[in-house]
């Protein structure tokens, strides 16, 4: 078991853009092990390769209610997303100690190459959803408070710097 640190806001590689994976390397699969592991450790339900400073299109999502069910996504893209949004607190292991209700559409259907290099495509729906896409942003260098406001964007940094 391989618990990865988090990299600590604000530092850079969470605002970088993941390059994308062409082929799947033993690397990439070490990865999406200390993701769920780091993932587990937490308690989360998902994590982005970002978080852990790797700079590598890689996401694991565990919604479910008994664990063990981590979904592995390489290079993963929304194709659908729901009209109907979903409120949900969310937080991030870089930014501890805060979380803020962020609404998203409560189901999308997204492509990925799966731990075999195959492509599929999936519907996530409710916390499965969520988590998909915030994982999503932060392989895209966004972080949860991005879906804010200004001024509650910075009120929410502004507390967990006081956490620290």
């Amino acid at each position: 078991m391989t618990v990865r640190a988090c990299l600590p806001w604000p530092d850079k590689r969470l605002r970088t853009v993941a390059a994308p994976i062409t082929q799947l390397s033993d690397e990439d699969h070490a990865t999406w092990r200390d993701l769920i592991d780091t993932m587990e450790a937490m308690p989360g339900v998902g994590m982005g390769a970002n978080q852990i400073g790797v700079l590598r299109r890689l996401i694991v999502v565990d919604a479910s209610n008994e664990r063990g069910k981590a979904v592995k996504m390489a290079n993963p893209e929304i194709l659908h997303k729901s009209i109907e949004l979903r409120a949900h607190d969310e937080a991030s292991p870089n930014l501890p100690g805060v979380s803020a209700t962020i609404k998203r559409p409560r189901a999308v259907t997204v492509r990925y190459m799966d731990e075999t290099g195959a492509l599929v495509e999936k519907d996530f729906v409710g916390l499965w959803a969520t988590s998909v896409q915030h994982q999503i942003d932060h392989i895209n260098g966004k972080m949860f408070f991005d879906h804010l406001s200004r001024t509650k964007r910075d009120m929410l940094i502004k507390k967990a710097g006081k956490l620290r």
